[in-house]
């Protein structure tokens, strides 16, 4: 009886199969959209479509793409695709290799990285940039006992996910202040947890402030953000900051505030040579982008929005000529924020002027000439 079971279960699934290869035989393969007349559709949805890179979702340069899709979609004119990535380091590799990224969101220094390190050929010929951007702030995160970076050498602590601005900022930083930790390289909101069982010491994560990963973060007892002192060795790119109060009520007790520095972002683009598709689909972008800025220092838009000046020139970046056209056509009302200006030294950049990079660090080698603090350091 057993014997007959089977052998009727075997014949009923072979004649399942058989059947479904006879159902695949008689349909073929499945109809493209252009067989099916639908190549028109395809066109449209293709020919104006920008994919820009943006970033992790904790981070803050993947609602800064997600936000410029909601300004500049204007179908079928121009369609932007906001793309969930790896992060500042891992975007220029993709602007340069991955299908469908047209434009990115990278941090200032990552060109002059990828020529130290001879990873990427050329690069600096290869990606242009269409306007700096906002500030990232640079936030470590540690356990009660380090109460200094010093405290972090031969400490395992988290530099976020490969490819991240963590990876980028975080390294030249650690490098540069000669503090060899061990890093590991672990999502952050991952890292956070490995911290309240002590297989972490701290964590770096860089991006523009207030970010989620922390505002939302159940504080831990002597958990603390580590103060970041600015130095005459990182005067190329950075500036100094503060994460406060207000940008971290949960973390930060009222009134106080802690000393980090921040990195300016681009909004980058691949060198395309004029007259090519690539090149009219990223000059619609920029054309876009300039004509309709306005929209993005008003609500509900994210405030970081108020830091960009398009005008500001970027150290060691060379300008995407349709981005230059346009720039040329704006009213000449930018100008460069002063040292003493809010939102630059000692807190975050003002609501209706963001820093020039190159004016910021003239003044602030001049000020380190006159006052330099321990060590070389800037007070």
């Amino acid at each position: 009886m057993r014997g007959t079971v089977v052998c009727v279960l075997a014949a009923t699934l072979a004649m399942a199969a058989s059947n479904s290869f006879s159902q695949t035989a008689r349909s073929g393969p499945v109809a493209t959209a252009a067989a099916l007349g639908e190549g028109s559709k395809v066109r449209e949805s293709n020919e104006w479509t920008v994919g820009i890179a943006g970033g992790l979702l904790e981070g803050t340069n993947i609602r800064f793409a997600a936000e410029m899709a909601k300004v500049l979609d204007d179908r079928p004119r121009l369609r932007v695709l906001p793309i969930v990535t790896y992060g500042a380091l891992g975007n220029v590799e993709d602007l340069l290799y991955l299908k469908g990224v047209d434009v990115t969101i990278t941090s200032a220094d990552v060109l002059d990285q990828y020529v130290k390190n001879g990873t990427l050929a050329h690069i600096k010929d290869r990606i242009r940039f269409i306007s700096k951007f906002y500030l990232n702030e640079v936030h470590i995160y540690v356990r009660p006992e380090i109460k200094t970076l010093d405290d972090l050498v031969g400490k395992k602590v988290s530099f976020n996910t490969v490819g991240s601005a963590a990876n980028l900022t975080g390294a030249i930083l650690f490098e540069r202040l000669q503090i060899n930790a061990e890093k590991v390289f672990i999502n952050n909101s991952i890292a956070l947890e490995k911290m309240r069982t002590g297989e972490i010491a701290g964590i770096v994560h860089v991006t523009g402030k207030p970010t989620d990963l922390f505002t939302r973060f159940k504080p831990e007892p002597g958990f603390h953000f580590l103060p970041v002192p600015f130095s005459n060795n990182l005067l190329d790119y950075y500036v100094p900051t503060k994460l406060t109060s207000a940008d971290y009520p949960n973390l930060i007790p009222p009134g106080q505030s802690v000393d980090t520095i921040a990195v300016p972002q681009v909004l980058a683009v691949y060198n395309w040579p004029p007259n090519t598709d690539r090149y009219g689909r990223v000059a619609r972008f920029v054309e876009y982008f300039f004509d309709r800025f306005d929209q993005f220092q008003k609500p509900p838009f994210h405030p970081k929005w108020k830091e960009v000046n398009l005008s500001a020139s970027v150290p060691g970046w060379t300008r995407f000529r349709p981005a230059q056209e346009m720039l040329a056509k704006r009213p000449k009302t930018e100008q460069p924020a002063r040292l003493d200006a809010p939102g630059t030294g000692q807190e975050a950049p003002s609501a209706d002027q963001a820093p020039d990079p190159r004016d910021l660090l003239g003044q602030f080698r001049s000020m380190s000439a006159r006052n330099p603090g321990p060590g070389g350091r800037v007070r």
